[in-house]
């Protein structure tokens, strides 16, 4: 599951292998041992690769073989994979070879699983793969390591339970990482180099391991990432006084996709009990504005893509991808090589595919994600566009203060950033002297999209940090009554200049005829709060973005609002 390779990736969960798994995996080694013995040429066992796929290789020369396919192919370049990149593709490495059709020995995945749990992690580089065959370039080098060559960033030995992780099985670096030799990032860890046996060079190196690890790691963030743009969303509606109308079930249960019948929901919920969105309850305002309007339908569009990608990364995580793969010769037809007790198969199962479309549809989801949010921000800051009771980019003082203005201009930038990106998978370069015609680019799609979910982030802090902004202001424009008409409100369309250019302070927050914020959203408010005070004058706003963005990346903003409701339980998307 995604969730698993987000807590070996990132959270240092130790990762152990089933008995049923190892003899699977002994299974399958004994048939490649059969077909050797036969003497019989079968591609990935005693040939060369690729262009190459007709050469013979002697019986002498087998094992220099795989040595140097994991060497030739160690071609990549750009900058280095981040630790929880490399994490994320070893592991799920290890379950594809767990599968029991690449034919592996038990110690070759024996020495992956050591190495993720004593933290030794190899040296790779981002750019090499085209998504068929496979992540070759990146699983190659990652496999260097597996021979005692290449590079690895080893952590500390020195390691202390993580507090956050919730397991004792979960350990992380106290002391910096340092960068080694293979050969001596084995040795830190009691392990030696690999001589690698007929077929483990190629099952090593042929898979998509690198697009799914990656890709499963964008299915976590981006379902956390679309509940916060609700959280920020749900914000916006309440404080420019936007009506809650729009996500009414009736709505959404005629047009019942069910992101956006999530999404609905999730806004009443982050709503509830909003003295806001009653006291103008009976505004004489007709529509707002699209990205106001529309939220659940957009974010919820974004939602069912995120989880079109689960789909595909559910399936892929637990598949067996490198080439040629393994069986019992009783389980295909007889055109496959090998003998009557084993059964070697050419196929495509490495190739990107399946993951490389979902990711662009991802890709493009969480760009018009970031865009209806920057739509919003806009409408915050806008003197065109906001409501009477803002000033002008939420400036206290509006003229001889900017505010927020530029907040505005760093959102648009990020959007325009996303919206270049191209499509990687209708990109194709063939390679490998024609023998491999039609690639997937599936490692650059996902790449990209880790890209836009970074910028996705920013705006989406860039909103909660507006919200915030803007709910100081609300106290101009709903005066809530007291007793029975406490629902009721008055309107003062046309605040006067001294009340917008008020000092805010956080103790205002607590005046009783302030009206209060829904439950969700009141949190999300406080927790803003806790790292970004109210603007009163103008300083450096790259700081109140910045804050925020920390607080969406480490999930304490969703953990603040399931304090208060329902809507950022676990698996609630």
């Amino acid at each position: 599951m995604p969730k698993d390779v987000a807590a070996v990736a990132r959270a240092g969960e130790r990762v152990a292998i089933a008995d049923e798994a190892r003899e699977r995996v002994r299974q399958s080694r004994e048939r490649v041992e059969d077909v050797l013995d036969a003497g019989e040429p079968v591609y990935g066992l005693n040939t060369g690769f690729g262009e190459l796929v007709d050469e013979r290789i002697p019986p002498a020369q087998v094992e220099r073989l795989q040595t140097n396919l994991i060497r030739s192919h160690a071609a990549g370049g750009r900058r280095e994979l981040d630790r929880e990149a490399v994490r994320a593709m070893m592991v799920a490495r290890v379950n594809a070879l767990l599968t029991g059709y690449s034919g592996v020995r038990e110690i070759v995945i024996d020495h992956l699983v050591a190495m993720l749990n004593e933290g030794v992690h190899p040296v790779v580089k981002s750019h090499g793969s085209l998504g068929a065959s496979g992540d070759l370039a990146p699983l190659a080098h990652m496999s260097l390591v597996l021979i005692g060559e290449g590079e690895a960033i080893v952590d500390d030995p020195n390691l202390d339970l993580d507090p956050d992780s919730g397991g004792e099985n979960a350990r992380t670096p106290v002391d910096p990482p340092h960068r080694v030799s293979g050969e001596d990032a084995l040795e830190s860890i009691g392990l030696e180099a690999l001589s690698l046996a007929p077929k483990e060079g190629l099952a090593l190196i042929n898979g998509t391991q690198l697009t799914v690890g990656l890709a499963a790691l964008a299915v976590v963030d981006s379902e956390e990432l679309v509940l916060a743009a609700d959280v920020a969303g749900a914000l916006t509606t309440e404080v420019t006084l936007a009506t809650t109308a729009t996500s009414d079930p009736a709505i959404h249960d005629v047009r019942p996709h069910e992101g956006q019948r999530r999404t609905a929901a999730h806004v009443r919920e982050l709503t509830a009990g909003s003295e806001i969105v009653e006291a103008h309850r009976n505004c004489d305002r007709v529509q707002d504005a699209y990205s106001l309007r529309c939220l659940p339908q957009v974010h919820g569009a974004v939602r069912d893509a995120v989880s079109h990608l689960r789909e595909a990364v559910e399936v892929e995580l637990n598949s067996a991808t490198d080439n040629p793969l393994v069986f019992a010769a009783d389980a295909v037809d007889d055109r496959a090589s090998g003998t009557d007790r084993a059964a070697v198969l050419s196929g495509g199962n490495f190739h990107g595919e399946p993951l490389a479309l979902r990711l662009e549809y991802v890709r493009l989801a969480l760009t018009d994600l970031a865009a209806i949010a920057e739509r919003r921000i806009d409408r915050l800051l806008n003197p065109n566009l906001q409501e009477p009771h803002l000033p002008p980019f939420l400036a206290p003082e509006s003229g001889l203060q900017s505010g927020y203005m530029i907040v505005q201009y760093t959102a648009a930038a990020l959007v325009n950033e996303s919206r270049s990106l191209g499509a990687a998978v209708t990109d194709n370069t063939p390679v490998s002297g024609g023998q491999e015609d039609h690639v997937s680019m599936s490692n650059q799609s996902a790449l990209h999209v880790r890209r836009v979910l970074e910028n996705t982030v920013a705006v989406v802090a860039a909103e909660l940090v507006c919200g915030a902004q803007a709910a100081e202001f609300v106290g101009d424009a709903v005066e809530i009554r007291d007793g029975a008409e406490e629902t009721e409100s008055d309107l003062d369309l046309e605040p006067e200049p001294d009340d917008r250019k008020r000092d805010t302070v956080a103790d205002e927050r607590e005046d009783s005829s302030r009206p209060s914020l829904g439950t969700g959203t009141a949190a999300a408010y406080d927790c803003v709060r806790d790292v970004v005070p109210p603007l009163t004058d103008d300083r450096p706003v790259h700081e109140d973005v910045t804050a925020v963005v920390s607080l969406l990346e480490d999930g304490t903003v969703l953990e603040r609002v399931a304090d208060r409701c329902e809507v950022a339980e676990d698996g609630d998307l």
